[in-house]
Parts: C-alpha cells; sequence; structure tokens
C-alpha cells in the first residue's frame, strides 16, 4: 500500500488535475490512496466567505459565486461535453449537490461558534477538489472510489485544531478501506461524535496522508509538491536553497516543528511509530528521487536550514514590584496561554522578566493582553519574525540579523532562533 499526497498548487487548474493522471501513470497507481488538498486558494476564498457570513452578510452570495465559478472553469477545461456526455452531467451534477449543501447551511445554521461554522464551510474545498479530480480520472479510465474521509477520521471537537480519535479511526479504517483499489479522499478533515466536520489545522492534509498510513501500514508515504523536495530554506524569502536529499525522522519533526512550511507537525509522528518512510517530491517531475525521510538517515548535505515565521507577537512581561518570576508565575501565564488558545513558539525568562513569542490563530490577543496587565507590566511586539536556524553557524547567523533590529536570540547546541524586526 502506499499513501500520494496532492497540495492545493499540484491542482490550481485543469492541466494540474490531467499532471495527477500523468504521475500516477508515470509511477503506479495499483494499492494506491491518493489524498488531495482544495484546488489552488480555494481555502482562502473560502475563507472570505465564512468572513462575509459573519460580517457581511450583502457580499455573502457574491464571494461564494466566486468560488463557484473558479470549479466550473475547471469542469469546463476537463470535459468535454460532446465525447462525455453522461460523465460531464454526472460531474456537473455532483459539484452543484456540494454548492447546494453548502447554501443550505448558510441559510440555516443557528450556531454563532466560529470556529464550528468555520469547520463545517471550509471542508468544501476538499469536496470539491476530490470529487472533479475522482470523476476526471474515471473518464479518462482510471478507476478508482471516491472516500468521504469524514466517515473514516474520527476526531473531538476542537473545532480548527481537532485531535484524533486513533481507535475509532482505526477501526472505521480497518473495516471500511478497500486496499485493492486506487481510492481518493480529502486531506484536512475529520467528524466528531456528532458527525459535524472537524478540520486537523492548516495544511493538515499531510497528517490525513500520515493517518491513513499509520492505520493501513503502508509501505510509503509520498507528498508530491511544486519544489523538487525538502529545500533547506523557504525559495520565497531566501536566496540560493538547497536540496537536503536524506532527513531522519527527528530532524523532520524538529524542522516541522519550528515552522518548515512542507511538512504538517503532525504527519511524521504516527510514520516513525511504524517507521514507515515519507518522501517529498515535485510533481513537475515525478522519476526524480526528492528527499527521502526515515530511520537512522543523517542530514544530507549536511547544511544550515533556515525556517522563518511572519506575523507573530512577542509578550514580553515583567512583575510590577520587582519579584522573581517563578514557578507560579509561569503555570498561571501557561494557563492563560492556554486558554487564549496561543501558539507558543519562543519562550526565555530572567529572574524578572518573561518573553513569549507566539502566533495569534484565534485573534485573542486583546484579551489575553487585558488578563496578563492585571499582575504584570506587559509590553507586546506585534507584526515581528521569528526566525529559527538548524545546524547553525555565524555566518548564518549574520544573514539574518542584517538590517534587522534583534528582539530576542536564543541559541542552543544546535539551534538559534531569532525575534526581529526591520530597521
Amino acid at each position: 500500500m502506499q499513501v500520494f499526497k496532492f497540495g492545493g498548487a499540484s491542482v490550481k487548474d485543469a492541466n494540474g488535475v490531467k499532471n495527477i493522471a500523468s504521475v500516477l501513470q508515470k509511477v503506479g497507481y495499483k494499492k494506491t490512496l491518493v489524498v488531495v488538498s482544495a484546488m489552488g486558494k480555494t481555502t482562502n476564498a473560502i475563507e472570505l466567505v465564512i468572513k462575509n457570513y459573519f460580517e457581511n452578510k450583502t457580499e455573502l452570495q457574491s464571494s461564494l459565486q466566486e468560488v463557484k465559478k473558479y470549479h466550473n472553469e475547471i469542469l469546463l477545461d476537463l470535459f468535454d461535453p460532446d465525447s462525455y456526455r453522461d460523465v460531464n452531467h454526472q460531474a456537473f451534477k455532483k459539484i452543484n449537490t456540494l454548492f447546494d449543501e453548502l447554501n443550505s447551511f448558510l441559510k440555516t445554521n443557528k450556531s454563532p461558534d466560529y470556529n464550528f461554522v468555520y469547520d463545517q464551510v471550509i471542508g468544501y474545498g476538499e469536496l470539491l477538489s476530490t470529487t472533479i479530480i475522482s470523476e476526471y480520472l474515471n473518464t479518462i479510465g482510471i478507476k478508482n472510489n471516491w472516500i468521504d474521509v469524514r466517515n473514516q477520521i474520527k476526531t473531538d471537537n476542537y473545532y480548527r485544531r481537532a485531535n484524533v480519535n486513533w481507535s475509532d479511526t482505526q477501526r472505521l479504517i480497518s473495516s471500511k478501506f478497500d486496499p485493492s483499489v486506487l481510492n481518493i479522499t480529502q486531506g484536512f478533515l475529520g467528524s466528531d461524535e456528532n458527525n459535524f466536520t472537524t478540520t486537523l489545522g492548516r495544511e493538515g492534509s499531510d497528517y490525513t496522508a500520515a493517518i491513513y498510513a499509520y492505520c493501513l501500514n503502508a509501505e510509503s508515504v509520498t507528498i508530491w509538491k511544486d519544489v523538487p523536495g525538502v529545500l533547506n530554506a523557504d525559495p520565497r524569502y531566501f536566496e540560493n536553497s538547497q536540496l537536503l536529499n536524506k532527513i531522519s525522522y527527528r530532524e523532520a519533526i524538529e524542522l516541522a516543528f519550528y515552522g518548515a512550511s512542507v511538512i504538517h507537525p503532525k504527519t511524521l509522528q504516527p510514520l516513525q511509530g511504524k517507521e514507515i518512510p515519507l518522501f517529498v517530491k515535485s510533481f513537475l517531475n515525478p522519476e526524480a528521487p526528492g528527499t527521502q525521510i526515515g530511520k537512522n538517515v543523517t542530514l544530507d548535505p549536511m547544511i544550515p536550514c533556515f525556517i522563518v515565521k511572519k506575523k507573530q507577537i512577542l509578550i514580553s512581561l515583567s512583575s510590577l514590584d520587582f519579584s522573581y518570576i517563578v514557578e507560579e508565575n509561569i503555570s498561571e501565564i501557561f494557563t492563560l496561554l492556554h486558554r487564549y488558545k496561543m501558539k507558543v513558539d519562543v519562550i526565555q525568562n530572567s529572574a524578572i522578566s518573561f518573553s513569549v513569542c507566539v502566533d495569534d490563530l484565534y485573534n485573542n490577543l486583546d484579551k489575553l493582553l487585558h488578563h496578563l496587565k492585571a499582575k504584570f507590566k506587559v509590553t507586546s511586539d506585534e507584526n515581528v519574525s521569528l526566525y529559527t536556524i538548524r545546524h547553525y553557524n555565524q555566518s548564518a547567523i549574520n544573514q539574518i540579523e542584517i538590517d534587522k533590529t534583534v528582539l530576542l536570540k536564543q541559541l542552543t547546541q544546535g539551534t538559534v532562533q531569532i525575534v526581529v524586526k526591520p530597521l
């Protein structure tokens, strides 16, 4: 059994869908599961739909129509009505049904909970993409089985960052999955005990692939990207990035933890548990070796690896009476960080001060700062950048610090983290 995952960039248009077929034909698709993300920037477009649902109802249908128009254009490019009249009708009918379901939810929903609504709506991106791809593959003779992932991956109801119920998920996949055929399913999604849609966090499609691989005892997982493999730096932010040929599970988990966007932070844990190798390859050059992540391999080549997380917030605390910041204070601070769902990326403390760099995913910063100011002197710097360098040297550090104000720097034996803002 092999598991393939294709991201949004690989299916941003009709040519991308056709390229998936080409990749499958080149590398083989016997006993294969294909996990697919939403097409192109669909997730961002549906986030606008959600925003309009809560804040600007007059623009709701217009933003939804943009999503529908985008997918219909891909359908028209893929299906020739003259050659595939029946298939064409079926593909359009299925897509229209999904949009009808989405419209119905938006009209009848009574919940004011943003996170709940987000998960019920956002997943239509993946449902649409996999439906189109499945129909196209069937049309050209690559027979496949479309799976609604929500019937197999079960989670709690921590909407937007749900936790997998492994026992129920294993039972459902073992009993309902047919490994003898090509299967197509959605990344990113699951469902709770009441069968409401949940999501595994942004970029969670990689994690979906790993969940299936673990439950199916797969031989390997391959993530297909628009880059040749895992690079030592994101080419959007760093010049002269280099391909990493091999990475250990441990090193890859470190890179993912610090924010390397090519791998979801939770993806590697289930794979490591069963020693399932992960490959990251280019869907533009599918027969190239890419990057292998596995057991008992060292970083090849051994070079500094750069990660940047932008739009972070640096919060600095000190005691009002110059007393020590001790265990009791730190415990209280972390209780508040947890309560307001802050993603903590860096911590630094001294005798009378405590600094933390966070990602405010749930827009709770003002509430957190208000609470903290009741007991501490608080300053915050918004829109800062956090750079992490694995296997750093002085030259790598200098490269990051040039033309920037360093707000915080923390060095350990293998990693340096630097919080900066422009001069």
